[in-house]
């Protein structure tokens, strides 16, 4: 029998497909890099990712798993062939329980949708990467994804209780539980958490949810240079105050969006803050009015206060357009989520000039500010040109370089995948890659999962992606 016949046989003909235009869907993410598996298996339930690892593991066909397919470094590309394993069929929110505070949720679930679901109960999943309305769960918990409201919610990790993980080998691993404290054991629920499908498949999350907070209020300020506005950072978090929400634009990415969005939506200056505050209502507005002065008092061009949600949304259209800003520009947009400590916001803005004075590529920063993971876009003209390509490659090195001297991270949110494998090695110290590779060999000894990815590269199946061209880096 073929394979295709095989995995009818063993999982049913409605859930395996190797239609060409499937294929392709399946073949790539937001990043440029891609690769057709041979087979696509859109699985339905935890029964049919079991058996088909099992399968999988005993022949050594490489599997990839996938969500929504809209990361940005080539996570789920196949790029071993193989199987590419569709998760977005298990897309159920099987239970939110307030009187626990948990969510029981397949890893198909978009994570805008069950925030909308929680929310409605008068509950909160704060985790809010910039994808939410079409990115899923299961994705962000393969990259332990974040976003504006980190800085005083956390990561996805601080929301996960516990996982239902099948093996490669096909065996079923449920850790943690809905308990909010849980000292068990390891902490194989972390272990798991941004491991980008090289561990393990997770078919079930128990997630935590908090108190949805009643009222909420921006502030957006404008200064006329990005280090004033990176100093009003230090001056609001020393001054006590925990914002939500604490991002940062610089002046190319404000110049792009006042192009794109008007004069009337982007206030002058060449630094730009937006700082979200919630809690109840009366602190709210104190605390709001406390800090607009504060900020006043700092130097700001413009202020403007908004209270409650209708309002504050629109201040943060801003935000929310500053990608398609820069996209409209023309240019290639290659969005690096680095990560600095929070007091080299200056140094990394001031870096960012004299790549665009050495290579001569404009770079837009902007970002989480509160934590100092800045989304550093190099803005390349001509970048099917692979003089280009070169080009921005070293000023990528440059980047990296810098910023992990600075004792920051390549990736804060996206992940390594294929894009930034190239600087795994620099990232990551031998002792750090080793434990990695144990890992990897311990759990997935055949390399079955995710293969040709930043760990356990090598494995046994024949197809093998193209060459990954310099830079490695993604559009978006």
């Amino acid at each position: 029998m073929t394979l295709k016949e095989e995995l009818v046989q063993l999982l049913g003909a409605e859930v395996v497909s190797d239609d060409a235009a499937t294929l392709a869907a399946h073949s790539a993410d937001k990043w440029f890099a891609s690769h057709a598996p041979e087979l696509v298996v859109f699985a339905q339930n935890t029964g049919q990712v079991s058996r088909l690892l099992a399968f999988a593991n005993a022949r050594a066909i490489p599997v990839t798993a996938r969500g929504s397919g809209v990361g940005y470094v080539g996570g789920c590309v196949p790029s071993r062939g193989g199987i590419a394993l569709s998760l977005a069929r298990m897309n159920r929110i099987k239970e939110i329980h307030p009187a626990d505070g948990v969510a029981v949720v397949e890893p198909g679930v978009i994570t805008g949708e069950l925030q909308a679901a929680v929310r409605a109960l008068g509950w909160y999943y704060p985790p809010d990467p910039a994808s939410l309305k079409e990115c899923t769960l299961g994705g962000n918990i393969a990259t332990n994804a974040g976003g504006p409201r980190c800085l005083k919610y956390g990561v996805t990790r601080s929301y996960l209780l516990g996982l239902e993980v099948v093996l490669a080998s096909g065996e079923v691993l449920r850790t943690g539980g809905r308990t909010h404290k849980n000292k068990t054991g390891f902490d194989l629920v972390g272990l798991f958490t941004g491991s980008e499908g090289l561990l393990g498949i997770v078919t079930e999350a128990t997630l935590r949810l908090i108190p949805l907070p009643p009222a909420r209020a921006t502030l957006s300020a404008s200064f006329a240079t990005f280090a004033q506005a990176a100093e009003a950072v230090q001056r609001v978090l020393g001054a006590g105050y925990l914002p939500a929400a604490l991002e940062i634009a610089d002046a190319f990415t404000l110049c792009s969006a006042r192009a794109f969005a008007g004069t009337e939506l982007v206030p002058e200056g060449e630094g730009h803050l937006l700082i979200d505050l919630d809690g109840h209502a009366a602190s709210v507005q104190s605390e709001a009015r406390a800090l607009a002065e504060l900020v006043r008092g700092l130097g700001a061009l413009h202020l403007r206060e908004a209270f409650g949600e209708a309002a504050c949304e629109e201040l943060w259209e801003l935000r929310r357009q500053f990608s398609q800003s820069l996209k409209a520009t023309g240019l290639t947009k290659l969005n690096e989520d680095i990560v600095v400590p929070r007091g080299r916001l200056v140094d990394l803005a001031e870096f960012a000039a004299r790549l665009r004075e050495k290579y001569g590529y404009p770079v837009a920063c902007f970002g989480h500010a509160g934590d100092g993971n800045i989304h550093t876009n190099l803005m390349a003209a001509d970048f099917d040109n692979p003089e280009v390509q070169e080009r921005v490659g070293q000023a990528l090195d440059e980047l990296f370089t810098q910023v992990l001297a600075w004792g920051g991270a390549i990736t804060g949110e996206h992940g390594i995948g294929l894009a930034k494998a190239r600087w795994w090695e620099q990232a990551a110290s031998p002792v750090s890659r080793g434990v990695h590779e144990a890992l990897k060999k311990a759990l997935d000894p055949k390399g079955i999962l995710n293969p040709g990815k930043f760990v356990g590269g090598s494995n046994n199946a024949e197809s093998q992606i193209e060459p990954i061209p310099s830079p490695c880096c993604g559009k978006n």
